[in-house]
């Protein structure tokens, strides 16, 4: 899968020739949103596009909840097909418009920065918790988590299958199974999107 780091500013400053540094107002927040569709468009097949926010000034809760959670909303449904955002370098005050507009759509999106990674939004706790077992193990399978949480085969595929949906892990078809295995057939990985 092809990985492309966005740089909001650069963007924005193609974008927006007063060289305003704030992203406020649902009307700036459509040119961005539009321009990093675009480019989620044009790739065919796997992307994994880092939305990098170093630089830029305050974001207010409009500008989030068209920007960002509109995109996550799409991601979610499908449109965009196999592609996957994570979010960088965001401030506690960026963070928490953003947390917002998430959350009050019931969505959530990876974030990374200098202290780790973590969702904002809203997510199950089950799903959080099989989120930190894929992000500490790089990649799981549905067997490993099944044995590691001692939990049902049908609910941990549920599980990541479901993190795969919400695109906070990749996913990607594993090593075929021998027949003599009493656990044949298909078998999918999913890995951690900052690895």
């Amino acid at each position: 899968m092809a990985k492309k780091v966005l740089s909001l500013k650069k963007l924005t400053d193609g974008l927006m020739k007063n060289g305003a540094k704030e992203m406020t107002g649902r009307s700036r927040g459509v040119r961005i949103r539009e321009a990093i569709e675009k480019i989620l468009r044009e790739k065919n097949g796997g992307l994994h596009i880092v939305l990098d926010f170093s630089g830029i000034g305050p974001i207010d809760f409009s500008w989030a909840d068209e920007v960002v959670a509109k995109m996550i909303s799409r991601l979610w449904s499908g449109e965009y097909g196999e592609k996957f955002i994570v979010l960088k370098g965001l401030r506690p005050s960026q963070a928490e418009n953003i947390h917002v507009a998430l959350e009050r759509k019931r969505l959530a999106a990876l974030t990374t920065g200098a202290e780790g990674w973590r969702v904002i939004g809203s997510l199950n706790n089950y799903l959080v918790h099989t989120l930190n077992q894929v992000m500490k193990k790089k990649h799981l399978t549905l067997r490993q988590l099944s044995e590691k949480e001692r939990i049902g085969m049908n609910t941990s595929g549920t599980r990541l299958l479901n993190l795969y949906k919400k695109r906070l892990v990749a996913r990607v078809e594993g090593p075929v199974v021998r027949k003599s295995d009493p656990h044949r057939g298909r078998q999918f990985v999913y890995r951690s999107l900052l690895t």
